[in-house]
């Protein structure tokens, strides 16, 4: 598996490629939720190094992760 990104910004790259829309902001956090799926993601936002218990939670919240 390749080495999990930890700036939110690409992160966030990563969300609206794969359809993630953002649908609200409330401090830094951001929330964005799949059109077809239904999924939410919660990110903080601006972070250029997010804890990687995050990411993973991330990862998992987007559906990217069968093992996670």
């Amino acid at each position: 598996m390749p080495e999990r990104l930890r700036d939110s910004r690409d992160i966030i790259r990563l969300l609206t490629a794969d359809g993630f829309l953002l649908v609200s902001t409330r401090g830094s956090h951001h929330k964005y939720r799949h059109a077809e799926s239904g999924r939410t993601v919660i990110l903080p936002h601006p972070r250029k190094d997010i804890p990687a218990g995050t990411v993973r939670s991330i990862y998992r919240q987007a559906g990217w992760d069968s093992d996670a």
